[in-house]
């Protein structure tokens, strides 16, 4: 933990070259240590008791999600927004409410009118919001107030910190915070499931579902190892597919280049639209589509209803 909550005090005096290559250092390391849980961590694979399966017998669900962390990711919500209902597609945007950048009424509006989701990512994103349960009880107030400001129901940490437990303090239907497998994570404890599972609540607080992320970040694949394809995005949605899981993939509009220059911490958007395609085309008509909000209410009520008939 010190270790951590001083990496985030130095970092906005470290150039980003540097952390990069002190990131990347660190993470070819723990590639080879992980080989055989990363990307596909077998074990993570088996169905949960009373699994209900998907609505209309789908094989699988597909659910898409962006982390926006900065301006100019802010500036290019519609452009990703315009990219995904070309292939069909809806998903989530989830803003910092206090960041470097201000999320204007009429950028959400417009995301919800056209079907897409508005989320909450973490407060500040300034990897402080665990660093006590007293500062985190203060943090949740303010989150919870933007919640209900922005109709949001769903939650994801800066950095994907996560406190299972702290989290109910929210007034959120489900969280994101977590992922099946990922090492490279600053906490890389794994949920170890490309399922939803329920996090129950406690002293009168309401529960949550929580929805791990199954799909390496972009940011992991195209800035950290500096991948030129999507063929581990494809191999892990395959095995995720045979297994009848929930592909969920966290995105980032600030690292999608639309135009033809980009920056070092950036990857051509191309990448993201041939994972679209290849999703189409291999599995179209096999997988639902889905938000966050719709899989917790679908997975939250069959929980429910599994609860309630074993009183």
């Amino acid at each position: 933990m010190w270790k951590r909550n001083t990496y985030y005090f130095v970092k906005p005096f470290l150039p980003w070259s540097l952390r990069m290559t002190m990131r990347r250092w660190r993470a070819e390391r723990q590639k080879r240590k992980f080989a055989n849980k990363w990307p596909i961590n077998q074990s993570a694979g088996q169905q949960p008791p009373a699994w209900p399966g998907w609505p209309q017998g789908k094989r699988f669900s597909l659910v898409l999600t962006h982390d926006v962390e900065r301006r100019k990711g802010m500036e290019r919500c519609l452009a990703v927004m315009d990219l995904e209902m070309k292939h069909g597609f809806r998903s989530s945007f989830n803003f910092v409410p206090e960041g470097d950048y201000k999320t204007p009424k009429k950028l959400r509006d417009t995301l919800t009118a056209n079907g897409f989701e508005v989320g909450v990512h973490d407060l500040k994103h300034d990897g402080k919001l665990y660093n006590s349960r007293k500062g985190f009880l203060n943090s949740a107030q303010s989150i919870n107030r933007y919640l209900k400001e922005w109709n949001a129901v769903g939650f994801r940490s800066g950095f994907m910190h996560h406190n299972l437990e702290w989290l109910l303090d929210l007034d959120v239907t489900y969280d994101a915070s977590t992922f099946d497998t990922d090492p490279f994570e600053p906490q890389p404890d794994a949920a170890n499931t490309i399922f939803p599972f329920r996090v129950n609540g406690k002293n009168g607080r309401a529960g949550y579902v929580e929805l791990p992320y199954t799909l390496p970040q972009d940011s992991t694949l195209f800035l950290l190892f500096n991948e030129e394809n999507i063929d581990i995005w494809k191999r892990k949605l395959d095995w995720v597919v045979e297994r009848g899981g929930m592909a969920l993939l966290n995105s980032h509009p600030d690292y999608m280049a639309f135009g033809g220059e980009r920056s070092q911490d950036e990857f051509p958007v191309r990448f993201y639209e041939e994972f679209l395609e290849y999703a189409n085309e291999k599995y179209r008509g096999l997988f639902w589509a889905a938000l966050p909000r719709e899989v917790a209410k679908y997975f939250g009520s069959h929980e429910g209803n599994r609860a309630s008939g074993s009183q």
